[in-house]
């Protein structure tokens, strides 16, 4: 039992290698054995080791674990591991749970899409010659980039082992790249002793053009949660000494910041970052730097290049094309190598294909002298350690004159270019349809509701649509990168407002087989009867311990409410609060009523007027759950709920 509350107490801090060994303790003394092996799992997983979570993701699973996420997780590890079939087949046994969430769902049915070309992404093989390099330990080594005649990168060697993942910590080391390239000579040393933090990682190098300036990512010193505690670093090198580094203005204090990269010009920095605003995880972003050092504010590089997945590790290479990892963007596994182009203003993605890319992570290209060779890393199967750096090289120079020949890849008439067919850009129209049910167990068609369209940045209309006898309605024309509000009326029901986004929803070029192309997306919108004295529980609204306040966490799910409300203007509702029994009844019941009365405040400061709400605390007089001993069943007792009064 201690050893799995330790594991907790160690999963909940981000020190995965230390809670798989309390896990693997407890499910050895056979306490709680599946949610042990979820957990091992999970601490796999979250320190980046897929492989070694999928033996545990199955024992959990096969034992019933509740968790629906398990699934896509287990589902995605074996991707990772070149099990596509397997893959396939549990990510589409996921997205038929109805019990899970529907973003995964959407996710897992675009992965369902992926691996169907896995074999297709298999045989877009390069003249390529790829090998491993001497450096290389039983640690990590990436990041590779070019100073000089010398390699700096990224390794494990600091004294120090980070919790994460049971490596030593990272810092930033130098060592001479041989004259035919294809090695490195001697010992690799240490860039810097003015760039070495004992207690963080060191990773992602880039320097400018003239060499003069390094930015590099620092942070996971494991005095924070998790991973998020990333940020980028400037450092000068003035006269042969590099400066004591200095945190950059540009880096998100509440995000992860990280694998910068330099323009060819120097004056654009370019970085991934986990930022909100973005298209779904780790986005690419670009900033200009003049003269004196100072920063332009970062703009996102946009939906063609970020998806609902990490994209990271921007390379921008001699001719302005920019290499990127991705595993948002059709690949063989997690991270995928991918270019971008842009041709008379269209951006083209392409999968770099193998020998560059494997079932597992492919990230941080960079070329050397030219762009015939150069660096990447891998965590693939066969090499020493865990990330490696690997040495490529192809047999010829890239010819510019290729440009106008058929087998140039961005030709328009190149057969493998995967933006045309025939010569002919491919078109996709998409379009949004769906249906309107009642809620319930035993859901019917609702006809005659009107669903508003509108963007979700204003309440300006764009269609109104009607829903027929079988409670379809649609279809209207929708955009690629565009999010919109679907607000659904019907009398003698509660309005309801839902969001539709278009992000991570395109379909990639190489899926498409004809010119143009029709996706019609559709939606579910269940709505609830109104009645009077109904009850409705409001999710997640959450109160720190004996306290009222109403935490950021909560102001997110009362916002919904206000939306109901403004959507439903007749509506006056009864807002209660209710407590669990752990403390004496008068003491709940002013609780109780103090937390009632701060979520009609709450309200009624976004305009609901206060005439419509009624606050009544009812303390522990109304349990769900009369006899609760676990703290899911405390939970439930304690819980906001809003009635139906009158309409």
């Amino acid at each position: 039992m201690q050893a799995y509350k330790d594991g907790q107490k160690k999963f909940a801090n981000g020190e995965y290698d230390l809670a798989i060994k309390g896990f693997q303790k407890a499910a050895a003394e056979n306490y709680q054995p599946v949610e042990a092996n979820h957990f091992i799992a999970e601490s796999y997983r979250l320190s980046n080791r897929f492989k070694e979570s999928i033996p545990y993701y199955k024992q959990a699973i096969d034992a019933g674990i509740s968790s629906p996420d398990a699934k896509f997780q287990y589902a995605y590890a074996l991707k990772t591991n070149g099990q596509y079939d397997e893959a396939a087949a549990q990510f589409a046994a996921f997205a038929k749970d109805t019990s899970s969430a529907e973003n995964l769902q959407e996710r897992a049915l675009r992965e369902v899409e992926i691996l169907r070309i896995a074999d297709r992404l298999k045989t877009q093989k390069m003249e390529v010659e790829i090998k491993d390099i001497p450096l290389n330990t039983a640690g990590s080594e990436f990041s590779p980039t070019i100073l000089g005649n010398e390699l700096i990168f990224s390794s494990s060697k600091k004294e120090k082992i980070y919790k994460n993942n049971g490596q030593a910590m990272l810092g930033l080391y130098k060592v001479a790249i041989s004259e035919d390239a294809g090695a490195t000579q001697g010992t690799p040393a240490l860039l810097s002793q003015e760039i070495f933090a004992e207690d963080a990682n060191e990773a992602s190098p880039a320097f400018s053009p003239d060499g003069k300036t390094l930015v590099f990512a620092r942070g996971n010193n494991g005095k924070k949660n998790g991973t998020l505690d990333v940020d980028l670093y400037m450092s000068r090198n003035i006269n042969g000494q590099w400066t004591t580094p200095g945190i950059l203005p540009i880096n998100d204090s509440l995000a992860w910041d990280g694998s910068p990269s330099f323009s060819r010009d120097g004056k654009t920095l370019y970085f991934a970052s986990k930022r909100a605003g973005g298209a779904g995880g780790i986005d690419i972003y670009r900033t200009n730097m003049d003269a004196s050092g100072r920063f332009s504010k970062p703009v996102n590089m946009g939906r063609d290049i970020n998806t609902s997945g990490d994209d990271m590790f921007p390379y921008v290479a001699e001719g302005g094309k920019l290499y990127f990892a991705s595993d948002g963007h059709p690949g063989l596994g997690k991270l995928d190598l991918f270019s971008a182009t842009r041709t008379q203003g269209v951006i083209s993605i392409e999968n770099l294909g193998i020998p560059f890319n494997s079932p597992q992570d492919d990230f941080g290209l960079v070329f050397y002298k030219n762009l015939k060779k150069g660096f990447f890393a891998s965590n693939r199967d066969g090499g020493k350690g865990d990330d490696d750096i690997y040495y490529f090289s192809s047999p010829e120079e890239p010819d510019s004159s290729t440009i106008a020949r058929n087998n140039d890849p961005n030709n328009p008439l190149n057969p493998n270019n995967p933006n045309y067919i025939n010569g002919k850009p491919k078109i996709v129209r998409y379009f949004l349809a769906g249906n309107v049910i009642t809620a319930g167990q035993n859901p019917i068609p609702i006809d005659s509701a009107v669903v508003h369209i509108l963007p979700d940045t204003s309440d300006t209309q764009i269609a109104q649509l009607p829903s027929g006898a079988d409670g379809k309605f649609g279809k209207q024309p929708i955009e690629e990168g565009k999010s919109y509000s679907l607000l659904v009326q019907r009398r003698g029901y509660i309005s309801k407002r839902e969001s539709f986004t278009m992000n991570g929803r395109s379909i990639p070029p190489i899926f498409l087989t004809k010119e143009l192309t029709d996706t019609t997306f559709n939606v579910t919108i269940k709505l609830d009867k109104l009645e009077l004295n109904r009850t409705f529980v409001l999710e997640n609204i959450y109160y720190d311990l004996n306290k009222y306040n109403i935490r950021s966490d909560a102001a997110v799910e009362l916002d919904k409410l206000v939306q109901i409300l403004k959507d439903n203007p007749t509506m006056n509702i009864e807002l209660s609060s209710h407590t669990d029994a752990r403390a004496t009844d008068a003491y709940n019941m002013t609780l109780s009523q103090n937390r009632a009365e701060s979520a009609v405040t709450y309200l009624n400061s976004k305009g609901i007027d206060a005439d419509r709400m009624v606050a009544k605390g009812y303390g522990e007089r109304e349990l769900i759950v009369p006899s609760a001993k676990t703290e899911e069943e405390h939970q439930r007792n304690r819980r906001t709920e809003f009635t139906i009064l009158s309409y």
